[in-house]
């Protein structure tokens, strides 16, 4: 089966700095892509490339099974979202997308026809004849999502379609996101990774302009999750002392304990654990042979954010 995207070496290189660098992935048709990242990483010199707006120094993309070396030759198939979309301000919600669905080639009585149930479908009917100026940063977000709708692309492209949002208008565009992941495939940008485990089903991590993890999200999750133990403590001198000392010892036995790793916090520690049975067992007799005032012990999982942590720092 064709893949809907598929990209190889894509690179891009701005004077002496290589922003992208060799990166391949592919799309399939249906699915529900993050690409994840911190700031800087290449998340929005990978989008411009893929819709067209920016010529990659090298690699190939293509789309459906059509070769293109500098993205964006179906652009009529793409739909997109940039995370600051430009308005006019003095028009009427419904005459930007009508204007929108014009550039795509839809003729004027069937892109007004088209505007006004892509406007209803994002939710936005009641404001359609209102003037873009006064609309909230969510309202005018789905607005943007209506512009690259219209044509019913086969590829709906988003780069940080929530970061400016504030709660309010983020759920709401969260929810709009979706629904429409029902209808179409959908890529977006974000370093949000609550966003990318309610939405997708694949992820992609890059780090310093390279794919650094890829993958569908749920086997992710089952190859790179390690069970941790969460133990929170009073404010107690003694109990802070054992817990600072126990600590430095987990650090320098090397694995005669079973645990990976800990990390410290106020009157708390996150055990990461190599035997999870073991590590209990062995943290209750601690526990009690020390008079530890604990206040709670948890078991666990580590998430989809440890390891964008681990992947982005290590």
């Amino acid at each position: 089966m064709t893949a809907l995207l598929q990209v190889e070496g894509l690179s891009k290189t701005f004077g002496a700095t290589k922003a992208v660098s060799d990166m391949s992935f592919k799309i399939e048709e249906g699915h529900c892509v993050a690409l994840l990242g911190p700031n800087g990483a290449g998340k929005t010199t990978t989008i411009r490339m893929i819709t067209g707006l920016l010529a990659p120094t090298t690699g190939t993309m293509s789309f459906m099974g059509v070769s293109d070396s500098r993205g964006g030759a179906q652009r009529s198939m793409l739909g997109y979202l940039p995370q600051s979309p430009a308005f006019y301000n003095w028009m009427t919600g419904l005459e930007y997308v009508t204007y929108a669905a014009k550039l795509c080639g839809i003729t004027g009585a069937a892109a007004k026809t088209l505007s006004m149930e892509i406007i209803e479908r994002v939710g936005l009917a009641n404001a359609a004849k209102r003037r873009i100026g006064g609309y909230s940063g969510g309202m005018k977000q789905r607005l943007g999502l209506a512009q690259a709708l219209v044509h019913r692309p086969k590829l709906l492209v988003m780069d940080e379609p929530v970061s400016a949002l504030d709660p309010l208008g983020r759920r709401e565009v969260l929810e709009l996101l979706r629904e429409l992941k029902k209808e179409t495939t959908v890529l977006f940008s974000t370093h949000v990774l609550h966003d990318a485990e309610e939405l997708c089903d694949d992820v992609m991590i890059i780090r310093d302009g390279q794919i650094a993890l890829q993958g569908a999200i749920g086997d992710i999750r089952n190859t790179h999750r390690k069970p941790i133990i969460e133990l929170r403590i009073e404010r107690d001198a003694a109990s802070e002392r054992w817990l600072a000392a126990y600590a430095k010892r987990i650090g320098s036995e090397n694995g005669s304990l079973p645990f990976e790793g800990i990390e410290l916090g106020d009157c708390s520690a996150r055990f990461t654990a190599s035997d999870v049975d073991a590590a209990r067992a062995l943290l209750f007799e601690e526990l009690a042979r020390e008079g530890v005032k604990a206040t709670r012990l948890e078991i666990g999982h580590t998430s989809l954010e440890d390891l964008f942590m681990k992947v982005v720092t290590s």
